[in-house]
């Protein structure tokens, strides 16, 4: 059987939730996995990022088991099953291909991915707006890349790189006019505005936003820590200056 463990470990989690089985399982419902569903998908693009082959190997099972408890309570509310999630996804792999399942011809990536859009539009025949069928439990620095990919493939474009560059200044410019007005509601819309700008100007450069964040992060984090290694006294006992000096010194170290 080449699937054995995949259908033995299906078994295992409705186990779990029989009657006889384990009593945190049996209390688990869709809304109390939720946190669940997205920790251990992060987790997963954590291992991902550190190109770490066993730590991806044990994160994706981690997801496996979030798909496969949803199902299996799915299952027992006459909802759905597993094999139901597998055939949808299934018949959808297969009718978004035609380059693969069908006749269609595709040149390249970027053919398949116009292809694969229009397929779905035809499937989804209720959503009215480009914006309709937008997830909005993603991060928001995410979702404004969707939103403004969306955007653009209705013709809502600016015309140059230039003109995406006035934006972003402009945002920052009515940011400062905020500010002095010391209006924390009207600072808070204008700063939406800038980060919402500097998305645009990552889409128009073919950079993903939150990929970008995220390394942006992870960089921070490391030469500060750098930081608190070099440090003679505690970091509160040092004035800017010091703190600059040191903050270049780790840059330096980590090359």
């Amino acid at each position: 059987m080449k699937y054995k463990n995949l259908e033995e470990l299906i078994e295992v989690v409705a186990k779990l939730r029989a009657p006889d089985g384990c009593p945190w399982d049996r209390e688990q419902t869709h809304n109390s996995l939720r946190p669940n569903m997205l920790e251990e998908a992060y987790e997963a693009v954590d291992a991902i990022d550190e190109n770490d082959m066993t730590h991806l190997r044990e994160e994706l099972g981690d997801v496996l088991l979030q798909v496969l408890l949803h199902s299996q309570i799915a299952s027992e509310h006459g909802d759905f099953d597993i094999e139901a999630v597998a055939k949808e996804l299934k018949d959808k792999l297969i009718h978004r291909h035609p380059h693969v399942f069908g006749s269609t011809s595709i040149k390249n990536a970027e053919e398949v991915v116009t292809n694969w859009d229009k397929l779905k539009a035809e499937e989804k025949t209720d959503r009215k707006s480009a914006m309709d069928g937008l997830s909005k439990s993603q991060p928001a620095l995410m979702l404004a890349q969707k939103i403004s990919k969306r955007a653009v493939k209705t013709g809502f474009e600016w015309p140059d790189e230039q003109s995406l560059y006035e934006c972003f200044y402009s945002e920052i410019e009515e940011f400062k006019q905020a500010c002095e007005e010391q209006n924390k509601e009207h600072m808070e819309e204008e700063y939406g505005d800038i980060l919402f700008a500097a998305v645009n100007l990552a889409r128009w450069n073919k950079i993903d936003a939150e990929q970008a964040l995220i390394k942006a992060n992870k960089k921070f984090e490391k030469r500060f820590r750098k930081m608190e290694e070099l440090a003679t006294k505690p970091l509160t006992d040092y004035s800017f200056e010091e703190y600059d000096a040191l903050w270049k010194q780790a840059k330096k170290n980590l090359g």
